[in-house]
């Protein structure tokens, strides 16, 4: 896992508590495009998040959560693109 993965990682935790996390660095498959800045460059991630929290919470609103958590890593010069799948635990 690499730096920026391993941060969004511990920053999901510490924040949301989540009772399953995976972080995802998806920059290879984007080569070539905008916002990819060179072969071992993390700048496109997909997080998959399970957290207690987020039960009744809309889809939006738990993709905030996601983003209040990150903070600064959301930046156009740190992490260009996220894809964010947020559940509570127990929906599919």
């Amino acid at each position: 896992m690499g730096k920026v993965a391993a941060e969004i990682q511990s920053r999901l935790a510490e924040a949301l508590r989540p009772t399953s996390l995976e972080v995802i660095d998806d920059s290879h498959h984007h080569r070539g495009h905008a916002g990819h800045r060179g072969d071992d460059a993390e700048s496109h991630f997909t997080v998959r998040i399970s957290a207690a929290s987020f039960a009744g919470q809309s889809r939006i609103a738990r993709q905030r959560a996601v983003y209040a958590a990150l903070g600064d890593l959301v930046a156009p010069d740190r992490v260009h693109a996220l894809r964010i799948v947020a559940s509570a635990p127990g929906e599919a």
